[in-house]
């Protein structure tokens, strides 16, 4: 990393809120940056509460999304944005920050028009291939929006993007070993439905079981706490949990994932080199995970099909034939390696002392230089 050329110590608001896509990567850039001041921004009774760690003092404001049709919800959500902005000016100003880094979501929005007003660098990360409302409204309002795939910079024309990949856990980019039973000469099929959204593929994936066992395959099955199966299927090499916090572990092991397609999953896929069969959520907005999902498909790194015209028959049947076919899973994997940037929280932690350091030497005054004349 660059060498930090600033005050006794850089003073940094990171606001990223609600899901581990967007806090997770936040975390990855705070562990690089030493010798900085970190505070956190986030919401009240969402994740960063849990996961945020205690070296960082969490502040939390109410601040909402633009959901459905133009209504009295509507108002009050911009009600809520312009406290949110006069909150977060407060902090900054208070606390005398250097500069906002934010990875989206309803938090970034007051973040970054707060620091924008007061003229700091304000630093913006967008994991999904398809940028988020909030992303597309105020990018323009930032001094650097990172981006994870190359394909969202065109959705951003106004804004100044650069490639960085996404931030992975570390525990992503080293060997970590399962402590699960499942035998080394088994090939491994891993299923990550997630908490939301799963049960559809949940249950297609149930009817795909059988097949699989039949083949001497060992399936780790993530279901999400509220898809626990009420049929159980009792069986060795099926193993079905509601989380797992090993899943760098797992994807390390697996011979295919299948798996929605997040961000933050998929570019867990990319880092650990395991070839997938993506299935994206289609309920999610703007149907951002097919766009995601499309970049790997687009680089023969995954297998993309909609859960609308999937089967579980097809499903089963297009799964033994990538595990019979181990050349193809290697060139899945290799492709997919080749989109993950392993160094992000690092580029990204660069970026911004980059950023601040400009903004500090703009700050210093220009000494007289009659001394040095005639």
């Amino acid at each position: 990393m660059k060498i930090l050329v600033s005050k006794e110590a850089t003073k940094l608001l990171i606001a990223a809120s609600g899901t581990g896509g967007h806090v997770f990567p936040a975390i990855a850039v705070a562990e690089k940056l030493s010798g900085y001041k970190i505070e956190w921004l986030g919401v009240p009774d969402r994740l960063e509460s849990k996961l945020v760690p205690k070296e960082y003092p969490l502040h939390l404001i109410r601040v909402g999304g633009f959901q459905g049709k133009p209504g009295l919800g509507t108002l009050k959500t911009i009600g809520g944005l312009i406290k949110g902005i006069f909150q977060v000016r407060k902090l900054l100003k208070q606390g005398k920050f250097d500069a906002v880094f934010s990875t989206g979501g309803y938090i970034s929005a007051p973040a970054i028009l707060a620091g924008y007003s007061l003229g700091l660098p304000v630093l913006l990360h967008e994991s999904n291939a398809l940028p988020g409302k909030v992303t597309r409204s105020l990018s323009p309002f930032c001094t650097k929006v990172a981006v994870g795939f190359v394909e969202t910079s065109k959705y951003l024309p106004r804004a100044k993007t650069i490639y960085l990949g996404t931030p992975c856990r570390q525990q992503f980019l080293t060997p970590e070993p399962l402590d699960l039973p499942i035998s080394k000469d088994s090939p491994l099929i891993v299923v990550v439905g997630g908490s939301q959204g799963a049960v559809a593929l949940n249950q297609m994936i149930r009817e795909c079981v059988g097949t699989w066992l039949d083949a001497g395959v060992t399936i780790v099955h993530i279901v999400g706490g509220a898809n626990d199966p009420t049929e159980k299927i009792e069986h060795p090499q099926y193993i079905v949990l509601p989380f797992y916090d090993n899943m760098a572990g797992l994807f390390q092991r697996a011979d295919l994932a299948i798996s929605r397609a997040g961000a933050a999953t998929l570019n867990e896929l990319m880092i650990t080199r395991t070839p997938s069969i993506l299935v994206p959520y289609p309920y999610a907005a703007e149907d951002h995970q097919y766009y995601n999902a499309n970049v790997l498909a687009g680089a023969n790194a995954a297998l993309l099909f909609r859960q609308e015209s999937l089967t579980a028959q097809f499903l089963a049947t297009e799964v033994l034939n990538l595990l019979e076919n181990p050349q193809r899973r290697e060139s899945m994997a290799s492709n997919a390696s080749s989109l993950g940037v392993i160094n992000s929280a690092d580029l990204l932690a660069d970026l911004i002392g980059e950023s601040v350091n400009t903004r500090l030497r703009s700050m210093q005054p220009i000494h007289s230089q009659k001394g040095a004349e005639g």
